[in-house]
Order: C-alpha cells, then structure tokens, then sequence
C-alpha cells in the first residue's frame, strides 16, 4: 500500500529545498516524487542501507525506467541524506555509494552551419538585439560555455588579437578565440551601452547588471523561435556546434581538446562520431590501402 504521508525528514528536507535554497516548484515536486518512490517502498527510511537501496533500483530498472531518471532519483537520494546527516537524523548516506546506471551516450545536438549563419546573420536593431548577436556570436566563435560567458569583463576581451580570457571549469583558465564577426558585434555592442569601465561586466542587463545564465538562456530561446522557428535552442548548442565544425574542417582533434578547455581528449572524442560521412572520407582520403584506384 502506497504511503500518503511522508516522513518528517522528507517533509523537513523538502522545506529545506523550498525555502532555503529556493528551488522551482517543478524540481520540488521532482524531489517529491523521487522521495515517495522510495520511502514506499522502506520500513524506515533513516535505517535504509546501501543494499536496500540498490534491491529499490532494481526494481526501478525491471520495471523499465530509463537510466537517466534512475540517475535522477539517485541524484535525490543522496541530497535528502547528506541533508539528514547534516541535521543529526541519521549517521550514514546508503545512496553514496551506489553508481548512477549507464545509460546510452548522447551524442550532442548540433546546428548546421547553414542553420547557424541564418541563425546569426541578422542585423540587429535595438540595443537588445545588439546585445544578443554579439553574445551568441562570441560563444560559437570560441566555443565558449555559458558559464564562463557570464563572467567575462571587459578587461577580459582582446579585439586587436582576436582573444578573449575565460574562467572555465575547475577555475581553470585558458584564452578562446574571437572570429571576425564576433569581434564586430561586440563592438557595436560596446558602441551602444554607453560609457564603461574596463572591469565592468562585457554583457550586462538594461539595469546595467552582469546577466544571469537563465537570462542568457532565455534570450536564446527567443532568438531561436524568431530566426529558426525552434524553441530548443540552447547556449551549449553552440559550443558543440563549434568543436564540430572545427572537427570537420581541420580534422586536428587535439587543437580543437585545445580550445574547449578539455582537460582530457576523450571528452573531445564524442565530437567524431558526430559525422560518419565526413569520418569515412577522412580514412579514404587518407588510409594507404582504402584509397580508390582511379
């Protein structure tokens, strides 16, 4: 029988998530749902156990739930007991040592390069648009992820060299390029936001304040609709879109590890299976003894 109450902890927890750190009503109800899968299922949900956790995903993946959402749940289960542990309801985390499922890899959604000169090749009007242009302009011309877009200065930005200084996971950071049309849309920008100083943030809201990565992804989902009639455009579309073109122009998976800041190259290594047309050129272009014979 389906239990209709939670527990006081879970309650507690989801008070945490609520109103200390504010989360959205969908990824409460998320937590919810994830904590009720669970605790259906345990006589004592504080005196759970590695093994009593791992019998609960499998049952999860009998009953055919994609590893992404077993992940998810488990995601979950670790958050509620690292916030008991932390409140003294219990002194061990049984979800923490169980690995998330593998699932089937996802090869990046990319735009076609036609796709992303129509998507780019408009002439802004507003301050806002021009704003916008040299954003999306700046993260496909060097694959720049959305966070480290947000915290660019505009001390960080090099025009005459075509470089720009970003901050990249793990603090690491590394300079990415600034292609010709980007360097152009960001002056315009610049030529429209008024007076600034150099420490100042390079793209800031009409309040003039650094913008958010909900802004910056909202703005992009606009931009989509209006120029691609899509609105699953999304800011990493642009950085795979980039190490792809740059894949399949240059072939020279290393310098494109280079300039996506990946510190080990099997991360870059997702981007050549991307094309398989393009791969099998490559190897009869290039194999001694799969070259035709004309």
């Amino acid at each position: 029988m389906k239990s209709k109450i939670l527990p006081q902890v879970c309650e507690e927890f989801l008070a945490h998530l609520r109103i200390e750190k504010e989360y959205s009503a969908a990824t409460l109800a998320a937590y919810e749902r994830d904590l009720r899968l669970f605790c259906d299922e345990q006589e004592n949900v504080l005196s759970a156990t590695p093994d009593s956790v791992k019998r609960f995903i499998a049952r999860l993946n009998q009953k055919g739930l994609a590893a992404s959402s077993i992940s998810r749940i488990l995601s979950s289960l670790r958050s509620f007991y690292r916030y008991a542990i932390r409140e003294g309801w219990c002194t061990a985390n049984p979800a923490g040592v169980i690995r998330n499922p593998k699932g089937k890899s996802r090869l990046p959604k990319t735009l076609d390069v036609d796709q992303l000169n129509y998507l780019l090749d408009v002439e802004p009007e507003t301050p806002l648009e021009k704003r916008d242009r040299a954003m999306f302009e700046l993260m496909y011309s060097g694959g720049i992820r959305l966070q480290e877009l947000v915290g660019i200065n505009i001390k960080d930005i090099d025009l005459n060299e075509g470089l720009v200084h970003v901050i990249g996971k793990g603090n690491k950071a590394r300079l990415a390029p600034i292609g010709t049309a980007a360097k152009k849309a960001i002056q315009v920008w610049l030529g429209t936001r008024g007076p600034f100083e150099l420490s100042d943030p390079l793209f800031t809201s009409r309040q003039g304040k650094r913008l958010s990565p909900r802004s910056i992804q909202t703005r992009l989902k606009i931009y989509g609709v209006k120029q691609l009639g899509s609105s699953g455009l999304h800011p990493h579309m642009l950085r795979h879109s980039f190490a792809t073109h740059m894949l399949e122009s240059s072939g020279d998976l290393r310098a494109v590890q280079e300039l996506l800041g990946h510190e080990n190259i099997s991360t870059t290594q997702v981007y050549t299976h991307l094309d398989s047309g393009y791969l099998a050129k490559v190897y009869e272009r290039a194999h001694p003894r799969a070259k035709r014979q004309s």
